[in-house]
């Protein structure tokens, strides 16, 4: 009779797990607050302003997404932030400790094992910042040159991989944030620093001589941004989509992305399509 039970314990357990993780809405209306995890280093999608609070293009999609849960569930919200490394961002929301991310984080495959994704919301692709001392015009010009990159990443992933398959003898250096890769670049410890290009183009701002850098044209990877949502969850996934879909098809998304980007700022043509494709009709 033991063996019995637990066995259908067993058996049981997957579900058990999915009904855990399948009430997201009832806790954020039982408890009235929503807790939105950020990261502060990932200017302009996600930092902090000089007053020290969450700003940037993906924390005004996710204010947004916050008021309209509060239609959804018909009850007033508090937003709880957490702020957020590019190392325990999705572990926040796998523990339950952040109800959702927003941020710069790529959807993939294998993220999708722990974690669940919303419609996308940025589109953009791995590049090189580098120093125009190091005379490199490409990845291939940074042969027997030292790159640096933040672990764990999909830049790294795209590093690695393309290094690899173009034959690049250039030497990979993790780095733990943004601002260590930057610092090294400075330093001149490395001659090039890989990451999303958006965002290495705003951290070529906050150099102390812009003219000594250039972003290449090399394309390593796609990088397909969207939130990170708790996983087998997909009536806390349709309301966030639910909303990103109002936004998209409103005149909210264009005062977001300019506020991010500059008020002369233009979605590309690939972010246009992204914005169509997330519209959904009701």
């Amino acid at each position: 009779m033991i063996r019995f039970v637990a066995a259908l314990l067993v058996l049981a357990a997957p579900a058990l797990v999915q009904a855990q993780a399948a009430d997201t809405l009832k806790k954020i209306r039982d408890s009235k607050t929503l807790a939105i995890a950020y990261r502060t280093d990932a200017l302009p999608f996600s930092h902090q302003d000089a007053s020290k609070q969450p700003a940037g293009y993906s924390v005004d999609l996710c204010k947004r997404i916050a008021a309209s849960l509060e239609q959804q569930l018909n009850t007033k919200l508090q937003v709880k932030w957490v702020p957020a490394t590019s190392q325990n961002r999705m572990e926040l929301v796998r523990k339950g400790e952040a109800h959702m991310e927003c941020g710069s984080t790529t959807a993939t495959l294998s993220r999708m094992e722990t974690v669940d994704f919303s419609s996308p919301v940025f589109v953009d692709s791995t590049g090189l910042l580098v120093r125009k001392s190091a005379g490199a015009k490409s990845l291939a010009g940074l042969a027997g040159k030292k790159i640096a990159v933040v672990s764990g990443t999909t830049n790294q992933k795209a590093l690695d991989r393309e290094v690899k398959r173009q034959l690049v003898s250039a030497t990979v250096v993790p780095v733990k944030n943004r601002d260590e890769g930057i610092a090294t670049l400075e330093a001149g410890t490395v001659d090039a620093f890989a990451g999303d290009k958006i965002l290495l183009l705003g951290l070529a701002g906050k150099v102390k001589d812009p003219s000594l850098y250039e972003l290449l044209s090399d394309d390593l990877a796609l990088e397909p941004y969207a939130i990170v949502l708790p996983r087998n969850d997909s009536s806390f996934r349709l309301a966030v989509n639910r909303a990103l879909a109002q936004i998209y098809q409103s005149p909210a998304i264009e005062e977001i992305f300019r506020r991010a980007f500059g008020p002369d700022a233009k979605p590309s043509p690939g972010l246009l399509v992204m914005y169509g494709l997330g519209a959904y009709p009701e």
